[in-house]
């Protein structure tokens, strides 16, 4: 939201502000074309790439709860430097930092949920965690659009030291955390104070199946000194393809031109920078917000893969209407009217619906409850560095692509939406009310992932698990 902001603009990257101001020349669709500005934007994904080899270690080796504790101190000393930052270095070493947050989180939240939750409601417990990261980008946004009106053009200094705000939440909550029965049993084998926990998330005393279960998952788990190198193997095959294809399709929704640089599209269409950051704030936040709450009440009851069809459908047809205006209406110069201004507004937040009740939650979800014990955190390892690498390179090509592309790049995003949405309806099994330590059946039950599983052996201990 700062990027669009004129102060910001003007102390850091002046060039952008002149060619916006001033250059008549320019293109309405090359005016934000900086490598220099979208570095700011893709900075604090290259440590999260890096980090996630850390998080995946720190995780199996101390827990979720000491991984939540480091990615809240991370996010704290980040949003200091930004907040307090006079130069562009200091702003991209404050991303920096903040990567390392969002790494570390990512890592151990989503896996903290999923081992927490009972089956039955493991989707919508999951799925709080997207509901929170929109409802802080509403937040983020509405701040945004307060304190750019601030007079003396000092505004985004606190947009970015806010930060800190949600971030202190995290860093001590995360001290009142319990550790999941799983990591008990992982880290101090004391299988009583696990069934406890047990007992106290299921509301019930006969949880000793399950933790039977849990206790048969860790003792194979720690027989793997290598999991990286593990998860590689053939019957782990399934597991690695969503583990790397999910976060990447997640990533070539398109989202991320939405969440990263809608003010500078709506400026792009000719709206001014207070209803930009209005817009923006609306559409990113508010409507992200409201339709993850969707799949909170949906997922455990019509399953993730109807949600995931039915998102991507919606969002391929925004997409394509949204390319088709903007290549008949707007040129390189002179804007929209009003009217199809507007008319791409409601498409936004049609398409941002789309993305909020399918690939923005259950693209955490579902990698997060399909990996065995054994290497559930190189799983989630590699998802989180998918993920974070295609958002950086996103952010990165962004403008450059929407300067070149034109509006093609909204047709560009729709076709990689048609291969996901097909490549969902064949390959991905459904997930819903199964318990996270027997997920091997469902993949040995598809129509293709079975031939990766010819363990006869194996696949009857699993049916007598069952």
């Amino acid at each position: 939201g700062v990027t669009s902001m004129e102060p910001f603009l003007k102390k850091f990257f002046p060039e952008v502000n002149r060619k916006m101001r001033e250059d008549t020349k320019v293109s309405d669709y090359c005016k934000f074309d900086s490598q220099l500005l979208t570095s700011l934007t893709s900075s604090l994904y290259i440590t999260g790439i890096l980090a996630s080899l850390i998080a995946s270690s720190v995780t199996r080796a101390l827990g979720g709860k000491v991984s939540i504790l480091i990615g809240g101190v991370a996010f704290l000393a980040g949003s200091a430097l930004g907040g307090s930052a006079f130069n562009i270095y200091m702003l991209i070493f404050g991303r920096l930092l903040l990567g390392v947050g969002i790494d570390f989180g990512n890592q151990s939240v989503p896996l903290y949920l999923s081992e927490m939750a009972p089956p039955k409601c493991r989707g919508a417990f999951n799925i709080g965690f997207q509901v929170c990261v929109a409802t802080g980008i509403l937040s983020a946004n509405l701040l945004n659009y307060g304190t750019q009106k601030i007079k003396g053009g000092w505004g985004w200094k606190i947009s970015l030291a806010m930060a800190a705000a949600p971030a202190s939440i995290l860093t001590i909550g995360s001290l009142f955390l319990p550790e999941t029965p799983n990591s008990i049993i992982q880290r101090t084998n004391d299988h009583q104070k696990a069934e406890k926990m047990l007992q106290r998330v299921h509301g019930t005393a006969d949880v000793q199946a399950e933790l039977e279960d849990l206790i048969r998952a860790s003792s194979d788990s720690k027989n793997i000194n290598h999991p990286f190198k593990k998860i590689i193997q053939r019957k782990y095959r399934p597991q690695l393809v969503m583990a790397i294809l999910i976060p990447f399709f997640q990533q070539v929704t398109g989202v991320n031109i939405i969440s990263f640089y809608a003010p500078v599209l709506f400026r792009t269409i000719k709206l001014s920078e207070n209803t930009s950051l209005l817009m923006s704030a609306l559409v990113t936040g508010g409507i992200g917000t409201v339709s993850a709450i969707l799949p909170m009440i949906l997922a455990d009851k019509l399953g993730r893969k109807v949600l995931f069809l039915l998102g991507g459908i919606q969002m391929l047809v925004s997409q394509v209407m949204i390319g088709s205006i903007m290549a008949a209406q707007l040129g390189d110069h002179g804007g929209f009217s009003i009217g199809y201004a507007y008319l791409i507004l409601v498409l936004i937040c049609v398409y941002k619906a789309g993305f909020g009740f399918s690939w923005g939650p259950l693209g955490w979800l579902v990698p997060s409850e399909i990996f065995p014990l054994e290497i559930r955190s190189a799983g989630q390892s590699i998802t989180v560095a998918v993920g974070l690498l295609f958002t950086s390179l996103v952010a990165q090509t962004f403008l450059a692509m929407l300067c070149h592309f034109k509006a093609g790049v909204f047709f560009f995003f729709g076709g990689w939406l048609t291969v996901m949405t097909t490549f969902v309806h064949f390959f991905l099994p459904e997930t819903k009310n199964v318990p996270i330590e027997l997920m091997d059946k469902v993949w040995r039950e598809h129509w293709f992932w079975r031939k990766f599983f010819d363990d006869v052996g194996e696949e009857s201990k699993i049916q007598g698990a069952v």
